[in-house]
């Protein structure tokens, strides 16, 4: 009782914008992400330190389970018209906001809309969708022009960019502006007045959230935290991050590097745990908007001085924790294709080169942002300016933190203006196993994930896709975007990879899922 009643307090202080009681006794979960935490709008970018704040503290209407499969959430009945055109959506009784207010229909349809300007999957649902209906304060539709086959799929979303549910003073944000607010209905609460970016970020255990009954299954189910307070814990060096954890001054590793997870194995006070096993997918990404990638030719040089197996072995190491793949739609998945003529794979330094004579490639060094904070992504980087240099680029590598990265890949300036050329970046399968979910395959302009494609022929093969029922044509078509985003240059994917996170022997409960939540998650 006393425990609850300190978390209500907490929870009171923090939307009143006051400092949160101390917790005697209580159970703190510290956790270290991949990367420092600095933006807070999960829908206002991909990153995935962001996106995992955004489990903790917001809800989804429905959530995918250990099984990919689309489970209902903050939504407890839904309904569709016989013509596929009309989705009613009941939601269940006792959501409320941190505040205290309940969540309503109108909170709902303007979260959606604000994800759907953004997000991949949000973009062309949206453009299925005739209007939003609200029936009562618990109850709204969603009409569409005709049938969409991948309306749950949209917004049971796993990750980036998360159809999030927030209140409708706080969605009405225009999407490409950040929020100012952090409060919603998940169960946990942000500490504003205990949080230091840069040091930590401070969770409480929300009292008044009422989980499914179901188990925990993924990112479905009930989300029961088990700990009276979470703390993402801001430490970038990987070595200190693993002698913290042996030390047991933090609890969780999202991702240690792989060359320290010997040591982590024979550790008896530690545990790995694969908590992705459908794993990850480094990218490179390239700026279509200024020269010389705004010219396909020497986007498509690039492309041909990717070798796959550089980047794996300069990043990962061990072969266990990686595999090369061409395929973009990762293999092993129902709609991987090989690419044609070991396409990034094998790299063709004579076609790069005739490639760059042939588009009057002048010579002027390419801006490549390194990422040196993200122990997976530091070596990335100098192996594209290697293989671009063989290929006939000059390149300029210029390096920085994770979220200077972050924040300058959203700027269009010319290079020598603050812009950039090329930068890497990783997914988890999760995120891009279909050319719907896939961010990077998207080709309408400023709508488009940074980098900014246009493709009119691309978007039709989407929209094509979007319609197929029958999984064979599905899978023709899924191929057919892969050819065309080859064909255009549009982005290069250039290797999957895998790796656990690592916790203390007395912490149980990480679900298997695309994203590291901690909810269910037990420390004894």
């Amino acid at each position: 009782m006393v425990r609850r009643t300190f978390a209500a307090l907490a929870a009171g202080a923090m939307v009143a914008g006051l400092s949160a009681p101390a917790l005697a006794q209580g159970k703190v979960l510290k956790f270290v992400q991949n990367g420092n935490l600095t933006i807070l709008d999960p829908i206002w970018t991909t990153a995935y330190v962001t996106r995992n704040h955004g489990y903790l503290i917001y809800d989804t209407l429905f959530a995918s389970d250990e099984k990919n499969e689309v489970k209902p959430q903050m939504v407890d009945k839904y309904d569709v018209s016989a013509d596929k055109t009309v989705w009613t959506f009941t939601l269940r009784d006792g959501l409320e906001w941190h505040d205290g207010t309940p969540v309503t229909s109108a909170d709902c349809i303007a979260s959606i809309k604000r994800w759907g300007a953004r997000d991949a999957m949000g973009l062309k649902l949206m453009d299925f969708v005739k209007e939003f209906k609200e029936v009562d304060a618990k109850t709204f539709q969603m009409v569409l022009k005709e049938p969409y086959g991948l309306v749950l799929d949209s917004l049971g979303k796993p990750s980036s960019q998360v159809p999030f549910m927030m209140p409708k003073k706080v969605a009405e944000t225009d999407p490409f502006k950040q929020i100012d607010s952090q409060i919603g209905s998940g169960p946990f609460i942000y500490v504003n007045a205990e949080s230091k970016p840069g040091e930590k970020h401070v969770y409480l255990k929300n009292p008044k959230y009422k989980p499914r009954s179901e188990p925990a299954s993924g990112l479905a189910g009930g989300k029961v935290a088990k700990v009276d307070k979470v703390e993402i814990v801001e430490m970038p060096d990987p070595q200190q991050q693993v002698n913290a954890l042996i030390a047991g001054e933090i609890d969780l590793i999202e991702q240690p590097p792989h060359d320290l997870i010997p040591i982590l194995k024979k550790e008896k006070s530690v545990k790995l745990f694969d908590w992705n096993p459908l794993g990850h997918q480094f990218i490179i990404r390239f700026n279509h908007l200024q020269p010389p990638f705004n010219n396909p030719k020497i986007r498509l040089a690039a492309l041909y001085s990717m070798r796959q197996e550089d980047y794996l072995k300069a990043t990962v190491g061990e072969p266990e924790y990686y595999k090369v793949c061409s395929a973009a739609f990762v293999c092993g998945t129902p709609n991987a294709v090989d690419a044609p003529n070991g396409m990034l794979v094998k790299p063709d330094f004579e076609k790069s080169r005739a490639l760059l004579k042939e588009a009057g490639y002048d010579g002027t060094p390419i801006v490549l942002m390194q990422s040196t904070t993200l122990p997976v992504l530091t070596n990335v980087a100098p192996v594209t300016k290697q293989l671009l240099e063989q290929g006939g680029f000059k390149v300029d590598m210029q390096s920085m933190d994770w979220q200077t990265l972050v924040t300058r890949r959203t700027k269009k300036d010319a290079p020598d203006k603050g812009g950039w050329n090329v930068f890497h970046t990783f997914s988890v399968a999760a995120d891009i196993l279909n050319p719907i979910s896939t961010s990077y395959m998207v080709a309408q302009g400023d709508k488009s994930w940074f980098g900014w494609p246009t493709d009119p022929e691309m978007e039709k093969i989407r929209d094509a896709y979007a319609k197929e029922t029958d999984p064979a044509k599905g899978k023709a078509l899924a191929a057919a975007v892969q050819a065309r985003a080859l064909e255009t240059a549009q982005y290069g994917w250039i290797g999957q990879w895998y790796g656990p996170g690592a916790m203390r022997a007395n912490v149980s409960g990480w679900l298997k899922a695309p994203v590291p939540v901690m909810w269910n998650v037990e420390k004894k």
